[in-house]
């Protein structure tokens, strides 16, 4: 009822913002998203909360780790997944000023605030550190594990290049194929099954346009566990310490 309203309410000239867990928008109604948003055009703005394993004691029933899969999909939408609370606030006003469907993911955890508040242009991701050995593509809260993964590395004498997705729909394939044809090794970072996300997107550019080698880091086909969220990234592999050893695993293959 949440999607056919909002698709209502955008046809009288209102622009709706509906929010839900993820699990819930668009794991439940995407059926009513497909048809009354995206097949529409409609004008409405939708944001799934809770997303990822990082929602933690709710357990797998609410950790929504789907979600960019089932939207990204759907012709007509704008896929947006801000790093901190600062780019969340960008995402919105981007969201507002665009004209057609968009989906802001968000996380449920207090996470740092790094990013200096600035507008979110849709379609561009931004370069956070630059380096040679290595590409990271990561999105949403896992940009500053990245940072502090290529932080650490570079100590060791890995200089690792960030790049923050904050869109995953449109991809900014520039970006990414300019830093992957420097570094020739592409690892992407998501709080998300590693089937049908950020790790997917960027492997159908890679493989379309520059086939080089790639990691993908996120969950791996499997459902979360119950618990607090830093305990269940260690089990499913997403804590610093895992992604910095499957990082330097891979710069050594």
């Amino acid at each position: 009822n949440m999607a056919g309203a909002a698709a209502g309410l955008s046809f009288t000239g209102k622009i709706p913002f509906m929010a839900s867990y993820a699990t819930f928008s668009p794991g439940r109604n995407w059926e009513q998203i497909r048809v009354s948003i995206a097949l529409s055009k409609a004008n409405v703005k939708i944001i799934g909360s809770h997303a990822g394993v990082a929602t933690g004691k709710n357990g797998p029933s609410h950790q929504g780790t789907e979600d960019i899969a089932l939207m990204r999909v759907l012709p007509n939408m704008v896929v947006l997944t801000p790093a901190d609370a600062n780019e969340c606030a960008a995402a919105i006003a981007a969201a507002y000023s665009h004209d057609g469907p968009v989906y802001i993911r968000t996380t449920r955890p207090d996470t740092p605030i790094f990013l200096k508040p600035a507008e979110l242009e849709i379609g561009r991701a931004q370069v956070l550190r630059d380096g040679r050995h290595a590409t990271i593509c990561a999105c949403g809260i896992q940009v500053w594990d990245a940072l502090m993964v290529a932080e650490e590395l570079a100590r060791e004498g890995a200089e690792v290049e960030v790049i923050n997705v904050s869109t995953i729909k449109p991809l900014d394939q520039n970006t990414i194929l300019m830093s992957a044809q420097k570094t020739k090794k592409v690892i992407t970072i998501e709080d998300h099954q590693i089937n049908g996300g950020l790790g997917s997107a960027v492997a159908e550019l890679l493989g379309e346009k520059l086939p080089i080698r790639m990691r993908r880091i996120g969950v791996r086909d499997r459902f979360g566990v119950s618990g607090e969220w830093d305990l269940v990234y260690r089990e499913v592999g997403l804590d610093k310490g895992s992604l910095k050893k499957a990082v330097i695993d891979y710069l050594h293959e």
